[in-house]
């Protein structure tokens, strides 16, 4: 089995020349993951071992901060930002990494972020969504204004607001508020609907059996052409921090 030796990171001029960075982790099979909202690859990824499961199961693990996420750079130009933007980051590490026979993964935004990659024209032999529901793919307005309105009160929300864990969990991971309402008002927006037949790859839902936050993995699972549903413990926050959900993607990889 081979070593999981530590994390390395280069840094990719994205399509625009918005200065990314990805953080890669063993010598295998492509594996690229995308990371969640206001969570950065550290934190997803490598910080709990699902990386290094990866690398020892064979893969390499391509972990890019999303575009005002992490070590990424978070412009305050609004042009930076323009309808789909981290689609196009996605699509423009692909290419730019020379990746053609790769896996795709996603936990949250940035399963959303895979799915809008695949209906883009990107094909991964095989995907995995994680923390993602039907629901939240066509939803994005709601969502969005929830976290816009955490930003506009960010200095005066208490414990007992309804965002108060999300604007501390800003804070614990630095992310600048104003590149983050950007992203939120002008760089995202949902993937077609009817693209979802394109996702004809296996694919794996997995989510928490606590975690409902973006709608209902196992409707998703029903509505796409080759995908199985599979369930691990935990909410939307603590599934990542837990060996089941890295478990549960080497396991789907690594099969036949």
């Amino acid at each position: 089995m081979p070593e999981a030796r530590a994390p390395r990171t280069e840094r990719f001029a994205s399509f625009d020349g918005t200065e990314l960075a990805v953080h890669r982790q063993g010598t295998g099979r492509p594996a690229v993951l995308l990371h969640g909202l206001y969570s950065s690859a550290d934190m997803n990824w490598i910080r709990f071992g699902h990386a290094a499961r990866l690398a020892e199961a064979g893969f390499e693990a391509i972990m890019p901060d999303l575009r005002a996420h992490g070590q990424s750079a978070a412009p305050h130009d609004a042009s930076a930002y323009p309808p789909g933007v981290l689609v196009r980051d996605l699509a423009a590490i692909v290419t730019g990494l020379g990746l053609q026979d790769f896996d795709l993964v996603g936990f949250s935004l940035g399963a959303r972020t895979a799915v809008g990659g695949v209906i883009a024209g990107l094909a991964p032999r095989r995907l995995v969504l994680a923390g993602m529901g039907l629901e939240s793919l066509s939803n994005w307005d709601r969502r969005a204004r929830f976290f816009v309105d955490a930003i506009d009160r960010f200095g005066e929300i208490k414990r007992g607001d309804a965002a108060f864990f999300t604007v501390q969990f800003m804070k614990t991971m630095k992310i600048d508020p104003v590149a983050a309402r950007l992203l939120l008002t002008e760089g995202i927006d949902d993937p077609p609907l009817g693209g979802l037949a394109r996702l004809t790859m296996p694919t794996l839902i997995v989510a928490g059996d606590q975690d409902r936050d973006n709608g209902s993995p196992t409707a998703l699972a029903e509505a796409l052409p080759n995908a199985a549903f599979e369930e691990i413990p935990g909410t939307h926050m603590s599934c990542v921090t837990e060996p089941p959900l890295g478990e549960a993607i080497v396991r789907f990889l690594a099969a036949p």
